[in-house]
């Protein structure tokens, strides 16, 4: 019996194959990464500033701080606007001697509707921020929902700007909150504006443990 000729692909020795054309793009692709990466040379701290109306900018920051003290950083986080409260990520964090956790808002708006007590609240906390933004053992702070309180003018932006450009040069700082204001925007080295495309809050769901608490 006559034996059939092979197939030709399986004849093809693999190491000699010409590429396919995804392997080509891939090619492509690694040769542009790889001339970026090594065009990144500088190190040094760098300012994020995470925006807009969706959720999620607190929680990437705290994604960050975990980060950080997965690398044995010493991290410290002042929140304003927002009151004492029971937090997953205040419980969690408080327990890690790395962190220093200062709760230093007096609550949304809203609930005190005294902008007397707001501004004085915010003062205070800038004041304890703007000591972690002059020591150098504190390698990430973060600043959460600062822009808030830029945005109601409960502090002044310029003092701001001034304490981060005068920093330790190796010190990360993280901001969250909305409507960040276009100056600082435009000093940030990386910024992520969220947008919400659908809550479960505007269906009536409370706010969740885990989730949102």
């Amino acid at each position: 019996m006559t034996k059939p000729p092979s197939d030709p692909v399986d004849s093809v020795d693999a190491d000699n194959a010409p590429p396919s054309r995804h392997q080509q793009r891939m090619q492509r692709y690694k040769a542009v990464v790889d001339k970026r990466l090594a065009q990144a040379t500088i190190t040094r701290g760098v300012v994020l500033v995470l925006t807009g109306t969706g959720k999620g900018k607190s929680s990437s920051a705290f994604g960050m701080v975990a980060r950080a003290l997965g690398h044995g950083l010493r991290v410290a986080v002042i929140q304003f606007i927002k009151g004492r409260g029971e937090t997953g990520e205040e419980v969690f964090f408080r327990q890690s001697e790395l962190v220093a956790y200062h709760v230093m808002g007096a609550g949304f708006t809203w609930e005190t509707q005294d902008q007397a007590r707001d501004r004085a609240s915010a003062a205070a906390a800038w004041s304890v921020a703007a000591e972690y933004l002059r020591n150098p053992d504190y390698a990430l702070v973060v600043l959460d929902e600062l822009n808030i309180a830029l945005k109601l003018q409960l502090l002044p932006l310029d003092d701001v700007l001034t304490s981060l450009a005068a920093r330790p040069p190796a010190q990360h700082v993280i901001i969250t909150g909305r409507a960040a204001p276009a100056a600082l925007l435009d000093y940030a080295d990386t910024v992520t504006e969220m947008r919400s495309v659908k809550h479960a809050y505007a269906a009536g769901i409370a706010a969740q443990i885990g989730i949102e608490l």
